[in-house]
């Protein structure tokens, strides 16, 4: 059993990493043609587009390999089934759940190396790439949270309100501090811009009215200067608002969740999301061997092109179905966590109907 084991896992890597391959030159060569005009007239030299489409290759394997993956497995085993060789082994009492552990082993795998693209290698060489296409192709990223109206707890009894913000500067505008003690409220500062001051770590609010609520009625005070304050925020923890999801490893995107989930700002759903992807999308490999194998036991034979063309609608329904919950979870349709592993749980409920009718 070892022995066939070794068999059908080389069989299945072997196929998927040239299936891997095929799809990612395809996926860049589409985008080359299709973006070619654009590095003509930016007059950008062969090794610049050379180094973009090289940055691009994490996310496209990331994003073809649960095709791969279904590919994978559907050539594998209709070929073991055209060669006679599936036959054979249920004649000798190889049973399904035998058959298709091989397959799990090796897409387990596949899984894991594809967590570690998506949690560390692909962040590394987003940021870069993103750099590249808002200065090319004029591409923009909306922040985590906004740049508009943020609402932020800043401590227990404060919240910071903030119209426009500048994360690059460390600046925000049309500013309100609002300090409560329970439902009261005791004090409001109203600034035109707030700035910070990296080496006394300090706030400035600048051109402020303050109006203290106390039993005798409000105190007003107007300074048409500046405010010193400390906020238990730094100017990092506004830059980071324009930090994409895409460009933190698993470490820092986790530490972001919590840290702003913490300090009270709202609109997370999207980054909340993104984080989950970094684990649910990989892990759409090792679902889809249910699908992929007990599928081919049950059809007889169809040839490749059948095989290639099952493998995009099926493949590529479950990157549309997840695309759709992930845009769900952006707009609170859905809680941010089910939207992420939504799409798999409906996928492997699917696998496994398959493979218990398959096992009949």
């Amino acid at each position: 059993m070892k022995i066939l084991y070794i068999y059908i896992a080389r069989q299945f890597v072997s196929t998927y990493v040239f299936a891997t391959i095929s799809f990612t030159a395809l996926f860049i060569l589409a985008n080359l043609f299709e973006e070619l005009g654009t590095f003509i007239d930016k007059e950008l030299g062969a090794d610049k587009v050379f180094l973009y489409y090289l940055r691009t290759i994490p996310e496209t394997v990331l994003l073809v390999s649960p095709v791969s993956t279904l590919l994978s497995s559907l050539y594998v085993t209709g070929k073991m089934s055209a060669a006679s060789e599936l036959p054979a082994m249920k004649a000798a009492g190889v049973s399904l759940r035998q058959l298709i552990s091989p397959f799990l082993l090796a897409a387990f795998a596949v899984t894991v190396l594809n967590i570690l693209n998506a949690g560390l290698f692909s962040p590394y060489v987003a940021i870069e790439r993103h750099r590249f296409e808002q200065d090319f192709f004029k591409r923009t990223f909306e922040s985590l949270s906004g740049k508009n109206n943020l609402h932020i707890l800043e401590s227990r009894d404060r919240i910071l309100s903030i119209s426009s913000l500048d994360p690059e500067e460390e600046t925000g505008y049309g500013i309100s501090l609002e300090t409560f003690d329970g439902p009261e409220l005791k004090s409001r500062i109203d600034a035109k811009k707030i700035t910070y001051d990296n080496t006394r770590d300090h706030w400035y609010f600048h051109e402020t009215r303050t109006r203290v609520f106390t039993d005798n009625g409000v105190v007003y005070r107007e300074n048409p200067g500046r405010d010193t304050l400390k906020l238990s925020l730094d100017g990092s923890s506004l830059r980071e608002l324009g930090i994409q999801p895409d460009e933190m490893n698993i470490v820092q995107h986790f530490s972001y969740i919590r840290e702003k989930q913490r300090a009270g700002f709202s609109n997370l759903g999207r980054v909340i999301v993104k984080f989950h992807n970094k684990m649910a999308v990989p892990f759409a490999s090792l679902i889809i061997v249910l699908i992929g194998v007990p599928l081919a036991t049950r059809k007889r034979r169809s040839g490749l092109a059948i095989e290639f063309g099952i493998s995009l609608f099926i493949g590529f329904s479950y990157l549309s179905v997840q695309r759709a919950f992930a845009i769900a979870g952006y707009r609170s349709v859905f809680d941010p966590v089910l939207a992420a592993w939504l799409p798999n749980l409906l996928f492997l409920f699917i696998g496994l109907y398959i493979y218990r009718t398959a096992n009949r």
